[in-house]
């Protein structure tokens, strides 16, 4: 997927993969907006994100899982 700082995931997420490490700016599924900052290349996160803004989010190749 690619970071939007407009257009929200098609779906609600169960986790994000991060390919290439960096920080991450999620809307959380509660509204919450959140940033993880230093996450490692390969780490699997568990959260519900509603959308991933490009504005704040460094890491690259995520991938969104249903």
């Amino acid at each position: 997927m690619t970071p939007d700082d407009a257009t929200p995931l098609t779906q609600v997420s169960r986790a994000l993969y991060v390919g290439q490490g960096g920080d991450i700016a999620a809307t959380l599924a509660d509204g919450d907006t959140v940033t993880f900052e230093a996450v490692p290349s390969g780490a699997l996160l568990p959260i519900r994100a509603a959308s991933v803004s490009a504005t704040g989010t460094t890491a690259g190749a995520i991938v969104a899982l249903w």
